[in-house]
């Protein structure tokens, strides 16, 4: 499928307005709206409700050509995604709209699972649901939730109220008790609004996503695999950008004395090199990996956990390289490399941080459990 005519008119918003977005601390409003007017929102929803049908590569494709032009849209793609898979593996039975509403980009939905008590451990709730009439209490104090008070419905975790199990909700964003409680001031995706927020609200049995306890399964199964992907392909899209334009600058900037340009000096040279073998080998594994959730084989689970890891950390070096080639003139934001260099250094420490992927692939290479 052709996805340029859906991608380009977001891809001109997100450009335009990625400067300011960064410098200002501001969501990215323009870049959104024209999302939510692409049809991008529900690119990998199924046909049957409105959306586009595609699969793990094209989901990379757009996740990395965003990250390119605005890491922060680039992350609130991705969270929308990684919400919208869950919600369309089991749909919540009460919310019959959602799908549809999500597929057509009126809904825009986000990730709430990150709690300051299981810090990066997002898979580890400690709030739990409470009984409350024929209804249920969920209270929850939520850290690092991307795209908090813009997006239109959130999918909270919490743990069951009579079992030591975890549950999805789907919980609106205009709900009582949904409060957004402070601001985002990062070194890097600056507008992305991944702020802490709170939860007080009362929810039906027919808001869970799948039955009592299911939560769990739906993160490993779906929210995982696709928010690795998309992760990994947004630090690809941020080095791509930082590679480009070393290799412009360095082209275009002269030693007048030497009548040369930079990239006539073979250590400048020897960079470059590196830093596209690098970017060439980790989109290789990006796309392997995409294939893998494709077509599933015996080591999928490895290319799950160790594509977001490889990809982290291939951006660190890579956007590092770019600043070191470029010298001032990335340092001073001449060439826009320090916002790539800035925005790559959030996926490490982004749940599941790099570290602990590298230590779950490390317990599945060895045949142990990874909880």
């Amino acid at each position: 499928m052709d996805l340029t005519p859906y991608l380009d008119p977001v891809l001109a918003a997100a450009r335009e307005a990625a400067d300011d977005v960064d410098a200002a601390a501001r969501f990215p409003d323009e870049a959104v709206t024209a999302l939510r007017q692409s049809g991008l929102l529900g690119l990998t929803l199924p046909e049957s409700v409105g959306g586009l049908g595609q699969g793990p590569r094209e989901f990379a494709d757009v996740a990395g050509a965003l990250a390119r032009e605005c890491g922060s849209t680039a992350m609130v793609y991705l969270m929308h995604v990684s919400a919208a898979m869950p919600l369309a593996a089991a749909p919540p039975p009460g919310l019959d709209d959602l799908l549809p509403q999500l597929a057509s980009g009126k809904t825009l939905a986000s990730l709430a699972l990150s709690e300051p008590g299981s810090r990066s451990h997002f898979w580890a709730p400690v709030s739990r649901a409470r009984h409350e009439g024929a209804d249920l209490r969920l209270r929850a104090t939520k850290s690092w939730v991307t795209t908090a008070g813009h997006a239109d419905v959130y999918v909270a975790s919490t743990l069951s109220p009579d079992a030591d199990t975890v549950d999805f909700f789907a919980v609106p964003a205009a709900a009582p008790g949904v409060d957004v409680t402070g601001e985002f001031r990062g070194m890097g995706l600056r507008g992305n609004a991944s702020a802490p927020m709170s939860f007080d609200v009362e929810v039906g049995e027919d808001q869970r996503l799948g039955g009592e306890g299911a939560g769990f399964d739906l993160m490993m199964q779906t929210v995982l695999p696709w928010f690795n992907l998309g992760n990994a392909a947004v630090s690809i899209g941020l080095c791509e950008a930082a590679v480009h334009t070393a290799i412009r600058h360095t082209g275009a900037a002269t030693l007048e004395h030497r009548n040369e340009s930079l990239s006539a000096l073979p250590t400048i040279r020897a960079q470059l090199a590196r830093m596209s073998l690098d970017l060439d080998s980790t989109r290789a594994y990006l796309d392997r990996t995409a294939g893998r959730l494709v077509d599933p084989r015996d080591d999928t689970l490895l290319h799950v956990l160790g594509v977001k890891a490889a990809a982290n950390d291939a951006a660190l070096r890579i956007t590092d390289a770019a600043m070191r080639v470029c010298g001032g003139a990335a340092f001073s934001e001449h060439l826009r490399i320090d916002r790539h260099f800035r925005d790559a250094r959030a996926g490490h420490v982004m749940a599941p941080t790099a570290d602990a992927l590298y230590d779950f692939y490390g317990k599945a290479l060895t045949g142990q459990p990874l909880f």
